[in-house]
C-alpha cells in the first residue's frame, strides 16, 4: 500500500511543536527483514567519503550549487567524527547514564526512536501501531522537504551534502519512499530542524574503542541543540536521546 503523502498542515504541526503523533487512517504494513537494502545511518560517512567529493561530481546533479567553504567544512567535520569514533580524537567524552528503551527493528527504527521520544517528552503514550505510522509520517516528512520541495529544500544545505556523499538525489528520493527505508545523519539532520527538536545520539560505552566494557553511554553526535535553549515561541525543547549500537540499529534513551 502507497505511503499516505505528508500534508502541510501535518508539517506545520511539527515546525510548531503541535503534532500530536495521532493515529494515520492508512498504516502502513511492517517489514522486519529489511537486510537488502545496504545503506548505514551516520556511521556511513567514513573518511573514503571525503576523497569521493574532490573524485566525483555526479552526485550533485539536482540542480543546486553549494560553494567549496561548505564542502570543505562537512568534509573537515566529517573526518573529525570519524577520528573520534575510532578513538583518534582528543579525550573521551564524558559517560552518561541512562535507561534503554527498545524500539522495534523494523527498518524504521531511527523514526520510531524519535517520535517515541517527543510523544514521550510531551506525556503522550504510543501503541506500537501509532508509533510505526507516525514514524512513517516523519519519514515522509523528510522526503516532502527534500524531495517534493525544491524551495524549501534549499533550507538544508547539510543534509543534502550528507545524501549526496552516498548516492545522488533521484536514487535517494526513490528509497525513502519505503517503509523500510534506514534513517541516519541525514534524516537527523532534517527533523531536528524541522521540528525544532535537540536530537543526542550516544553509543554503547562498551562499543567505543577506548570505552573499555563499561555500561555507559556516549555521546558523539548532536542536532538542533539551538532549540533547547528555545524555539521560536521561546520555550525550551527537551532533549531525545538515539542510541545507536551494532548493526545499524537505534534506540531511545531516557
Amino acid at each position: 500500500m502507497a505511503d499516505k503523502p505528508v500534508n502541510q498542515n501535518f508539517l506545520e504541526q511539527l515546525r510548531n511543536g503541535t503534532a500530536k503523533f495521532e493515529l494515520v487512517s492508512t498504516p502502513v504494513a511492517s517489514i522486519s527483514n529489511p537486510n537488502s537494502q545496504k545503506h548505514i545511518p551516520w556511521r556511513s560517512i567514513e573518511t573514503s567519503a571525503v576523497y569521493s567529493l574532490l573524485e566525483s561530481d555526479h552526485h550533485f546533479n539536482f540542480g543546486m550549487e553549494f560553494n567549496l567553504l561548505s564542502l570543505i567544512l562537512f568534509s573537515f567535520v566529517t573526518f573529525a567524527l570519524v577520528l573520534f569514533i575510532r578513538g583518534g580524537g582528543p579525550a573521551m567524552k564524558k559517560v552518561e547514564r541512562y535507561s534503554v528503551q527498545k524500539v522495534t527493528g523494523d527498518g524504521r527504527c531511527l523514526f520510531r526512536a524519535l517520535v517515541k521520544g517527543m510523544a514521550l517528552n510531551k506525556g503522550i503514550p504510543l501503541n506500537s501501531s501509532q508509533e510505526r505510522d507516525n514514524a512513517d509520517e516523519l519519514r515522509m516528512a523528510v522526503k516532502e522537504v527534500i524531495c517534493d520541495n525544491g524551495s524549501e529544500r534549499r533550507q538544508y544545505e547539510e543534509a543534502l551534502i550528507a545524501i549526496t556523499v552516498d548516492e545522488s538525489l533521484k536514487r535517494y528520493c526513490q528509497r525513502i519512499d519505503r517503509s523500510d527505508f534506514w534513517g541516519g545523519e541525514s534524516e537527523l539532520l532534517v527533523l531536528s530542524k524541522l521540528c525544532s527538536q535537540p536530537i543526542i545520539v550516544y553509543i554503547p560505552e562498551h562499543e567505543h574503542k577506548r570505552g573499555g566494557g563499561g555500561s555507559g553511554f556516549i555521546p558523539i553526535a548532536e542536532y538542533g541543540a539551538e532549540f533547547h535553549k528555545g524555539s521560536i515561541k521561546g520555550k525550551p525543547r527537551k532533549v531525545v536521546r538515539l542510541l545507536y549500537s551494532g548493526r545499524n540499529h537505534y534506540d531511545l534513551l531516557i
